[in-house]
């Protein structure tokens, strides 16, 4: 009776799929480093250099 009803229990459900979702993004960020940071970079020099021009 215990093991059917804690297999069927679900109220840790929501927190382990919150925990994949980070660890897959985190896993993204890791992955593509270079390349975020090649386009925030790339935005940062296009937003100050437009700020002359305000």
């Amino acid at each position: 009776m215990e093991w059917k009803r804690f297999i069927t229990e679900e109220d840790g459900i929501g927190v382990v799929e919150v925990i994949l979702i980070l660890v897959v993004l985190i896993g993204l960020v890791i992955i593509f480093k270079s390349k975020i940071t090649t386009i925030v970079n790339n935005i940062f020099k296009t937003i100050t250099g437009k700020i002359g021009t305000i």
